[in-house]
């Protein structure tokens, strides 16, 4: 067998699971689709078709003050129940298992009337919260059973209690949050006395044969926050209570240290959920950054944990495990961990999607992969940049015969230049899906080929795809002809070696992409351990919440990035990426600057001014970074001779490396949707 850890059937006694892999709980939107939750319900079945054991819906609250957001999804009452319970039979009649996730958002809610056990702001929230009465605690304690029982009225298998990530349950759990001197705040016995009642409620509420799994915050990453000895006593204590599952959870959103972004090592967790085996009887899950089957394989085969927890894989690619399990693993379409199109739009409050998949949470508005198109057509995608390999690989799924031109000698386009920064490598793994994807759907692909238009008019295409992306923009800028002046595509590729004092000109994802090549020390022989030292987490738990202090690292050469624009440097990097970004090149010594107005570049350097006031940044190296320009020189041309042309990614707009619109329009293209 493929993966055998990984596909060995887990026994809960009352029911068991296919195999070791849980969907874990992501909150798309989809929760709060208005009327019939048709598209959840899409959502989740395709996801059971793929094979995972176990899903987790998003955060559904138990009552209006638990809400993430006003009018969020929530179970309160049978109407609800009614609702859900075509996503259970959904999914069920698939063959799959779903339990409901109910999470009370406590200070972290999105709204005026939140509550929490102590009147303390969030750092991340508008709102202070309302102090928590005692007739309220128990009235919450209630809410929560009533909405796991509303939960199995509505088919679910079973329930995911949020007691981690900094929500209601865990700010009862820690004294950063609980400042109580009742019976609900002081020692750690009457902090736990919340989770455990909610705990012994939510059981007495379902019955013995229903999944409940507890999610643990077993390591915060702030201040004042849990103990390991408490995470151990709290662990023990509901496992007692009843819990059938302890899901690991990591981190507090309030947390200065990324955990789930592409920077993280992978699997770079599954040490806190090993300190747990042994301690517990039932089934340990590890979670963040797992994301293939090899990962997954080696933590269960390490016995680390006893289930693994992929949740944005699923965003990635739903047949994840079908395919690991066929011997397919190859055609998996791996998440690289950007948080674009999954986080980040839902911080925008929008329906989540996927960078390298659109068609997450999209399952009844485009069509699925490889409907065959009604009239077959020859086609020329020129470019195989990301643009590029979607459409080609989609128009090639569908039945057209496609041929895919590259000018240079690999395919990937800029993806050849995000897989050489540090902490992006994950983008070997989408190259590696679509070349596997080409070579499936037999798509002819001409390397070290520019085309010209002559070529393509003499193929007999029926339509040609413009996929040709974009080329660096040169500002307007004295000595900007200075041997010291180079582009960030020839620093990228090789062409120039870094200098050792360098200016980065403008502040965009390439400047922080470029600062990140130029500051980042030789690879580690252990990259988990060089993450969790430079990021200030304590692998020995020394104290609360597992912290220790962030060290400075600065880099051998020194780095300037600098912006235009007045305001915070880097300002349009991803909502839950860009601080991380940020604190790494400070922490590494970077400076940035903005508000900065280009003089000259001479041989002594850089001269700009800030604030009206001249400086000059004594540098070697002045790298553009300014932007780029769409690269579309056969369009004018193919449409004067009459074919039908079409413009895709940079090449229709040079927004900076906008992987994620780049990748949808090739889909779009290749089922034939207007391009939006």
């Amino acid at each position: 067998m493929n993966y055998p850890n990984l596909f060995t059937p887990l026994d809960l006694g009352f029911t068991t699971l296919s195999n070791r892999i849980l969907m874990g709980s992501m909150h798309t939107g989809l929760e709060e689709e208005r009327g019939s939750l048709t598209r959840m319900a899409a959502y989740f079945a395709e996801r059971a078709r793929g094979g995972v054991g176990l899903m987790v819906t998003g955060g559904i609250a138990p009552n209006r003050q638990g809400w993430l957001m006003p009018f969020g999804a929530k179970m309160t009452n049978r109407s609800e129940a009614r609702r859900h319970q075509l996503v259970t039979q959904a999914v069920q009649s698939e063959g799959g298992k779903i339990c409901m996730q109910i999470l009370h958002g406590g200070r972290y809610s999105g709204h005026p009337f939140l509550v929490a056990p102590s009147s303390l702001k969030a750092p991340i929230s508008p709102f202070k919260p309302w102090k928590m009465s005692n007739r309220l605690i128990k009235a919450t304690i209630q809410d929560f059973a009533r909405s796991a029982a509303l939960a199995r009225e509505a088919g679910y298998d079973g329930v995911e209690l949020m007691g981690s990530e900094g929500y209601l349950i865990n700010q009862f759990i820690v004294p950063r949050t609980n400042q109580r001197q009742d019976e609900w705040g002081g020692d750690f016995e009457r902090r736990m006395r919340f989770p455990m009642e909610v705990m012994r409620a939510v059981r007495a509420a379902v019955g013995p044969d229903f999944i409940i799994i507890f999610r643990v915050s077993m390591l915060d990453l702030v201040e004042q926050g849990s103990t390991w000895e408490e995470v151990v006593q709290l662990a023990k204590a509901l496992e007692a209570a009843g819990a059938t599952m302890i899901n690991t959870g990591i981190g507090w959103h309030e947390a200065r240290i990324p955990t789930i972004a592409t920077l993280v090592p992978r699997g770079a967790y599954a040490w806190v959920t090993e300190r747990l085996k042994g301690a517990l009887a039932i089934p340990l899950i590890a979670t963040n950054r797992i994301n293939t089957p090899e990962k997954g394989e080696e933590i269960l085969a390490a016995g680390m944990a006893d289930m693994v927890s992929m949740a944005r894989p699923f965003l990635a690619d739903p047949y994840l495990p079908k395919k690991a399990k066929e011997g397919r693993a190859q055609l998996i379409n791996t998440c690289i961990g950007c948080n674009q199109a999954c986080l980040d739009q839902i911080f925008d409050r929008k329906v989540a999607s996927c960078l390298v998949n659109p068609r997450a949470c999209q399952e009844t508005i485009l069509p699925p992969d490889g409907q065959l198109a009604k009239q077959l057509q020859k086609v020329a995608v020129v470019g195989a940049g990301p643009a590029g390999l979607s459409a080609a690989t989609e128009l090639a799924g569908r039945g057209h015969e496609v041929h895919l031109f590259e000018a240079g000698p690999e395919i990937g386009g800029q993806f050849n230049l995000a897989k050489r920064i540090p902490g992006k490598e994950e983008f070997y793994e989408t190259l590696r899906y679509y070349s596997s994807l080409l070579e499936l759907r037999k798509v002819k692909v001409y390397l070290n080929t520019r085309v010209v238009p002559e070529q393509l008019l003499e193929g007999n295409f029926d339509r040609v795809v413009l996929a040709t992306g974009v080329v660096p923009r040169q500002p307007v800028m004295p000595g900007i002809e200075h041997p010291m002046v180079v582009s960030y595509l020839d620093l990228l590729n090789g062409k120039v070696a870094p200098g050792r004092r360098v200016a980065l000109v403008g502040a965009g994802g390439i400047a922080f992409d470029v600062a990140t090549l130029l500051t980042t020390s030789a690879p580690s022989a252990d990259p988990v351990d060089h993450y969790l030292k430079e990021w200030g987490v304590d692998p020995s738990y020394a104290q609360r919440g597992g912290l220790v202090s962030m060290p400075l690292l600065p880099a051998d050469c020194n780095v300037w990035i600098l912006q235009r624009s007045e305001g915070k440097v880097g300002a349009r990097l991803g909502k839950t990426t860009g601080w991380a970004h940020r604190l790494a090149l400070k922490n590494r010594g970077v400076k940035m600057l903005s508000g900065v107005q280009y003089e000259l570049v001479d041989d002594r350097g850089l001269h700009i001014k800030v604030g009206g006031k001249a400086q000059l940044l004594e540098v070697d190296q002045v790298v553009i970074c300014a932007g780029q320009e769409s690269l579309r020189d056969l369009y004018a041309p193919l449409k004067e001779a009459g074919l039908q042309v079409e413009l895709i990614g940079g090449a229709l707009e040079a927004a900076e490396l906008d992987a994620q619109r780049a990748i949808r329009e090739g889909i779009l293209v290749g089922v034939g949707e207007p391009v939006v």
